[in-house]
């Protein structure tokens, strides 16, 4: 089984591709295959550049990567209660693709961030509309104060109560793949 992984971000030291690296632990029997979005990035989406330039292969490609997965671990960070830019001009360009971008496949979606609201309001955000995009979440979890948490240094969480959260999450990809 294979699983798709990205941070929703385009950070280079982002700390949710921190938390899908440790979170990929607990389904180490699955192949793993980690998206940069960087290797994404595009024009910002407007009608006016789709008309006159059309859709850029990268989107196609995106789009692609998720159809050869039998499942997806994401984790979003937060700009300003949202998505990223990065993120979402990906989602705008692929929708113009293919509206059903997560293609009917099981998601865990993450979120974490510094703060006390462990970007809880894009996973909230991306679970609500993840059933427009043909999603199935089977999971999710929000991971509040990530530095204090997590010790990036060694790269284990060290919030044992969060861990048992994170393993119960992240299992439930793994149950849904099988069905």
């Amino acid at each position: 089984m294979k699983i798709l992984s990205f941070a929703a971000s385009n950070s280079r030291r982002s700390i949710n591709r921190m938390l899908l690296e440790y979170a990929s632990r607990y389904v180490s029997e699955c192949k793993i295959e980690y998206l940069d979005l960087n290797d994404y990035e595009m024009p910002v989406y407007s009608i006016d550049r789709e008309q006159e330039s059309g859709i850029p292969e990268k989107a196609t490609r995106f789009l692609q990567k998720i159809q050869g997965s039998d499942g997806l671990l994401v984790s979003f960070a937060e700009h300003n209660g949202m998505y990223t830019a990065a993120f979402k001009n990906i989602l705008d360009w692929s929708s113009r693709i293919n509206t059903k971008i997560y293609q009917n496949k099981p998601i865990v979606m993450l979120a974490t961030s510094p703060g006390k609201g462990g970007a809880n309001s894009v996973l909230s955000i991306a679970k609500n509309s993840a059933q427009f995009f043909d999603g199935i979440v089977v999971g999710s979890l929000s991971v509040p104060q990530f530095n204090e948490n997590f010790d990036s240094e060694q790269g284990v969480m060290i919030n044992r109560d969060i861990d048992f959260k994170l393993k119960e999450t992240v299992e439930n990809l793994l149950i849904a793949m099988q069905k």
